[in-house]
């Protein structure tokens, strides 16, 4: 029976090659309000050409296939360092097969580890399970939209930013326009208010496992979600930096209890390529979705 080196191997493949559905349909509806012959929409056209193209070979969206990050949910009964091994073996398998460029490379020496393994490579979290099934959720970053996010400490005098949700905003906006096209844009923004520095900066990464069509169960940041995106969107940068309606596909906050001296407004940015994949085994039987 196959285990979680196959099926970890099988999440990567798809992941890296098969754009989910949610985050197609928004560049598609991006793709239709940009006005016939302009750049935005030969862009966006461009982009949906690959999906298509990757999909239908088996290749990666993008060739920057980025830093892997695995959240897994775990029920008792289950050893999580020997997951943790396999989830290690699946991502060795997958960069030998191209599904994943080699990115892990030394801070110091620069030497590249060849195969997407080392220091907290790939990362992987372990949290208890709700039920008896094993859920593993699966990112993949780029270089180009990690360069991208942003940590702001508030107030911040400097975007006249206060300890507040309008303040929240003026950061994100902020982010948006310094980012202009860089990190291959439209981009979606995960955002996390409050926790520490580190915590912070992950709960905005986990942010973007979220689909694009959900809506957030807070009324207060559903409506800044919706605020944000439409705001964004009109600042003019579109995709690539070209101009356009398209500067983001997405805005999805959470949030930490922080502390009473500290408030962290942090913003994980995105890339189009929102290349998140989930699989779920329940009594043996694996499904990626």
């Amino acid at each position: 029976m196959p285990g979680f080196v196959e099926w970890g191997l099988e999440l990567v493949r798809r992941a890296s090659s098969d754009l989910s559905p949610d985050v197609e349909a928004v560049v598609r509806r991006g793709r239709d309000a940009e006005p016939e012959g302009s750049t935005a929409r030969n862009v966006l056209d461009s982009i949906l050409e690959n999906v298509e193209m990757s999909r239908a070979d088996g290749t990666p969206i993008c060739q920057d296939t980025g830093l892997t990050s695995f959240f897994v949910h775990l029920p008792k009964g289950y050893d999580a360092e020997a997951i943790r091994a396999d989830l290690q073996e699946a991502i060795r398998q997958a960069t030998k097969l191209g599904y994943l460029r080699p990115n892990s490379v030394h801070p110091i020496t620069e030497k590249n580890t060849g195969d997407n393994v080392g220091v907290d490579l790939p990362h992987i979290e372990f949290e208890p399970a709700a039920d008896d099934a094993v859920t593993i959720d699966l990112i993949l970053k780029g270089g180009g939209s990690e360069n991208c996010g942003a940590q702001y400490r508030l107030p911040d005098a400097s975007i006249k930013a206060g300890r507040d949700l309008a303040g929240v905003e003026r950061c994100v906006i902020d982010a948006v326009h310094k980012a202009q096209g860089q990190g291959c844009a439209p981009g979606i923004l995960g955002i996390c208010i409050g926790g520490d520095r580190a915590g912070s900066y992950m709960g905005a990464k986990k942010q973007l496992l979220r689909h694009l069509d959900d809506v957030n169960p807070d009324p207060k940041l559903a409506e800044l979600e919706a605020t944000l995106l439409s705001k964004c969107n009109q600042l003019g940068i579109g995709p690539m930096g070209f101009g356009g309606l398209t500067t983001l596909l997405g805005v999805k906050i959470g949030w930490m209890h922080r502390h009473p001296a500290s408030f962290f407004v942090s913003i994980a940015y995105c890339c189009w390529a929102d290349r998140r994949r989930r699989l779920v085994v329940r009594d043996g039987v694996a499904q990626v979705l």
